[in-house]
């Protein structure tokens, strides 16, 4: 039996256990889910010396305070995310983001908040001790699929830790964020359902993230878009990132939890590059549609894989 774990004295708000995501199942009406962003989820796992598909704990805004309450282990956090670190001795420090610390039994993690980003992650040496189901350990709540029995992390829960960290040794990574409100697109395949005036306008108008937002979609306040052709189509598979557009005519970007067909055209799709700089975006923040052809997104992509590995590579030793 595992006696080594975390108590959770606070669930912090959207508190998910997240990897990749689980794939092949979409045609069953299961989308992938997994992390939101995944740079900030991969470098999580390369600072305590983890494979890159681990399961990591992913909280948006308020994250939780967890008690080590057996055991000795490695964390780190990433994204931009105020913590502090309780030591049994009552010492407390501030953490810093994108660096490991060690914590022994008794001591606590207050993750409070995150700052002008909405999702952070914590990642453990050696990762949580985690049932996977279909290969992976994301947590898909609204169909209660995953690690917890498909349910948020709560009050008096236990995180169990896979090992005992034996390396006392501190990694540091140097992560730079973009801090821009455009976000490249390519054309969706309902694109030509809208009107010349009302695709100028999706281009040239800034577009507000609303407060009805989660992991499945993010709603915009903005340009009224006018279809000219039929508002509604017959359901069709979907992709994330996909723009749709109802018959109010205002947008809808699907995330990661997105439903695996829809029947509302899609003008847009954003590319693959951009996705981890929008979904840390806060409601109320503005947001740019900027449209790129296939192959400049593809070497987005290319050259976005390449950031992240570089990033990894470099990861220090620090005292």
């Amino acid at each position: 039996m595992n006696n080594n774990y975390f108590e959770v004295l606070r669930p912090g708000i959207n508190t998910t256990y997240q990897d990749t995501g689980r794939f092949d199942m979409q045609h069953l009406g299961v989308p992938p889910s997994g992390c939101m962003d995944k740079k900030s989820f991969l470098v999580a796992n390369a600072i305590v010396g983890n494979e890159k598909y681990n399961g990591v704990i992913e909280f948006a805004y308020q994250g939780p305070l967890l008690k080590l309450i057996n055991g000795k282990t490695k964390i780190a956090i990433t994204g931009d995310v105020n913590f502090k670190i309780i030591y049994k001795n009552k010492e407390i420090i501030e953490g810093d983001c994108n660096r490991s610390y060690n914590l022994n039994e008794g001591d606590q993690i207050d993750i409070l908040a995150t700052k002008k980003s909405a999702y952070g992650y914590l990642s453990i040496e050696g990762g949580f001790d985690l049932e996977s189901f279909c290969s992976s350990v994301s947590t898909l709540t609204v169909a209660q699929i995953g690690p917890n029995n498909g349910n948020k992390i709560k009050l008096g829960d236990k995180i169990k830790i896979k090992k005992i960290n034996k390396n006392n040794n501190n990694f540091k990574a140097s992560i730079s964020y973009e801090n821009t409100n455009v976000i490249r697109v390519l054309k969706g395949p309902q694109y030509d359902y809208f009107s010349e005036e009302s695709k100028k306008n999706f281009f040239s108008h800034l577009y507000k993230i609303t407060n009805l937002t989660d992991r499945m979609g993010t709603r915009l306040k903005g340009k009224i878009l006018k279809n000219i052709v039929n508002t509604n189509i017959r359901s069709e598979g979907i992709t994330k990132g996909a723009i749709q557009v109802p018959a109010d005519g205002l947008p809808i970007i699907l995330l990661t939890d997105y439903p695996t067909i829809g029947g509302y055209p899609k003008i847009a799709n954003v590319i693959s590059a951009d996705y981890d700089l929008l979904v840390q975006k806060i409601p109320g923040t503005t947001i740019l549609f900027k449209c790129i052809d296939l192959k400049e997104a593809q070497q987005l992509y290319k050259d976005r894989n390449k950031d992240i590995s570089k990033i990894i590579k470099n990861i220090e030793a620090i005292s």
